[in-house]
């Protein structure tokens, strides 16, 4: 006789031998014997997880001959069992609705239904793939599954549950079969090795119930595969060429590439990798399980039953959770995953899968924002002007130093900041500054380029006591007065061919309120519609944007009356000069400037009052 593949020598022949679907195989015994088995089934799930096979089952289960009525379990020796077993019997009839899916077959179907069974109690019909049937022919079973004889029983097996009409679900029994789980894989594969006299280590059995994904038909054609090309025993490394994979050591190679920030090393696996054959999309596919593995154990423990795979495999995605924080992993596993479906339509996906994995490498170098907003260090208070008008007359400027300062006294020294905290939850290598007042240990900021504002530091009174003392030498430029503002604009919009425009500008009142750059003109609301339009706004806005060195809107509103040149002279000098009498006291009454300073130790440097100004 010709060889016979083990997932057919093995097909379970009794309810008690299906692995995995014990919630179905209860409920069919249950409804036996109780004698309520319906006339119309569903089956639905995963590939290679038993549908047809439970379908066999039942149809020996209802018309075995052991006994006068239908049994839970199946004799497997009297005709009835014995000829469906074989799949030639005459009263359970075998569809393959992929082919016989058109309204001609289904007719068929129903005229052959009318007759009662040549022998057996029932006549069955099991149609496997029934999502592939027309929905012509679904119209035409209707009628016949909704109230057939009684010897007649459908069973209708499909992967795709949801294309069958509800009005054929809603005539038939639904049962959802499940993934085989892993443990379950390798312990069948384990009895199925032992009966044929097989030697395999453990991690080999583990690798081919990874590579069946849930369907335990494709871990055995898979098994199938590997005892033809071993010499008698399997191994993990017969296993991995077998299905292609790489090494699993070479994906943790990677990541520690990757956390050391080894771009260089990252490149040479892949080119070696490539070499040897491995197919970008399938290795790239082996990081997303590798990395979604390695996201459990962060989170859950490596002994977690979430991780389905071997004991070597979990001390490795152990040992590579080490070396990341929840987020890191989080993130790798995101980038990964959208470089996986991006390989599925790109034609050069060797470079593709460089560019994913370079992104790794790179994103290892981003700070998180909650460290720059909870967790940054106090930082040294230069001198500085402000940099903008304020939308309320009130100027508070605060600038910082590219170094580290190292007080004698801690800022927050009783005090855990959330990010501290929540990444000591998550088991994340972060330290609080409040803790360990070195500078290493605080935000990254690249020596020779403008601090940034870091939120949630607050500077010490003794700094800002010796703040021009610690000044750095390149002071910030001082700010665009609004002579030169108004100078710019007229300029550009003169340069535009805006005469008209620039003529009514020219006469009118120019202030700035936050991001809003404000012209009040004497013209009416017409007058000032007509004359500015897009071009002349695109304009204007860009030159204060670039004057003011930050985005600003352009709001040009009528009711200024026409002031003369000594008038804006006078309005420019009076400008110059210092705050009007009582502005810094009504500024640091202010309950918002109050916040500013206790939270951020900002400092009030400069107070104008556009209210007297007026």
């Amino acid at each position: 006789m010709s060889y016979t593949v083990l997932a057919r020598k093995y097909r379970p022949q009794r309810f008690s031998e299906v692995i995995g679907q014990e919630h179905v195989t209860r409920t069919l015994q249950n409804a036996i014997e109780q004698g309520r088995s319906a006339h119309g089934y569903i089956f639905s799930g995963h590939r290679g997880i038993g549908k047809t096979t439970v379908a066999r089952i039942l149809a020996m289960a209802l018309n075995c001959r052991s006994k006068d009525k239908p049994v839970p379990e199946p004799c497997g020796i009297c005709e009835s069992c014995t000829e469906i077993r074989a799949g030639n019997s005459v009263d359970v009839i075998e569809i393959d609705a992929a082919t016989n899916r058109g309204i001609d077959e289904i007719r068929e179907l129903r005229e052959g239904a009318r007759y009662r069974p040549a022998r057996d109690r029932f006549k069955i019909y099991i149609l496997d793939e029934a999502h592939q049937i027309t929905d012509a022919a679904f119209n035409a079973l209707l009628k016949t599954l909704e109230e057939p004889p009684d010897h007649i029983v459908f069973m209708l097996a499909t992967t795709q549950p949801e294309d069958i009409p509800q009005t054929i679900r809603s005539r038939c029994q639904h049962f959802s079969f499940r993934a085989v789980k892993f443990d379950d894989i390798v312990g069948q594969l384990r009895d199925l090795v032992t009966r044929e006299k097989l030697e395999a280590n453990d991690d080999a059995l583990a690798l081919l119930a990874e590579a069946g994904d849930g369907s335990m038909r494709d871990a055995l054609s898979i098994l199938d595969q590997a005892i033809a090309s071993s010499s008698g025993k399997l191994t993990a490394d017969s296993v991995h060429n077998l299905v292609g994979a790489a090494p699993a050591h070479i994906l943790e190679q990677v990541m520690q590439a990757v956390a050391q920030g080894k771009s260089d090393e990252v490149l040479r696996q892949v080119d070696h990798l490539i070499s040897e054959g491995h197919s970008p999309t399938h290795f790239a596919r082996q990081m997303v399980r590798f990395l979604r593995n390695a996201t459990v154990a962060k989170v859950a423990g490596k002994d977690s039953s979430l991780l389905q795979i071997s004991s070597e495999e979990r001390e490795r995605v152990a040992r590579v959770a080490e070396l990341f924080g929840e987020e890191d992993l989080t993130r790798h596993l995101q980038i990964m995953l959208r470089t996986h479906s991006e390989l599925g339509y790109k034609h050069e996906q060797r470079f593709h899968l460089e560019l994913g994995l370079l992104k790794m490498a790179h994103a290892q170098r981003l700070l998180p924002i909650e460290q720059l907003l909870s967790d940054a260090r106090p930082i040294d208070v230069a001198k500085s002007v402000p940099t903008s008008q304020p939308r309320s007359g009130i100027t508070i400027a605060a600038s910082a130093d590219t170094r580290y300062s190292q007080p004698s006294q801690p800022a927050r020294s009783n005090s855990v900041s959330p990010f501290a905290a929540d990444s000591a939850r998550k088991g994340t290598p972060r330290q609080d500054a409040s803790a360990d007042p070195s500078p290493t240990s605080g935000p990254r900021i690249v020596a020779g380029t403008n601090a940034p504002v870091i939120m949630g530091a607050a500077a010490p009174a003794n700094l800002r006591e010796n703040a021009p003392a610690q000044a750095t030498a390149v002071a910030p430029a001082p700010p665009t007065s609004i002579d030169n503002l108004q100078t710019a604009v007229l300029q550009a919009l003169a340069d535009g061919n805006q005469r008209i425009l620039v003529s009514m500008l020219e006469a009118g009142e120019w202030s700035v309120q936050g991001n809003e750059l404000i012209v009040k003109v004497a013209e009416s609301q017409a007058v000032v519609e007509m004359s500015l339009g897009a071009d002349a706004r695109r304009l204007a806005i860009a030159s204060a944007s670039g004057a003011l060195g930050r985005a600003v809107k352009l709001k040009v509103v009528p009711g200024a009356a026409v002031t003369s040149q000594n008038e804006k002279g006078n309005g420019a000098a009076a400008r110059s000069n210092g705050p009007t009498v009582g502005g810094r006291d009504r500024a640091e009454q202010d309950p918002v400037v109050q916040r500013m300073r206790e939270k951020f130790g900002a400092e009030i440097r400069t107070v104008i009052d556009y209210k007297d100004k007026r």
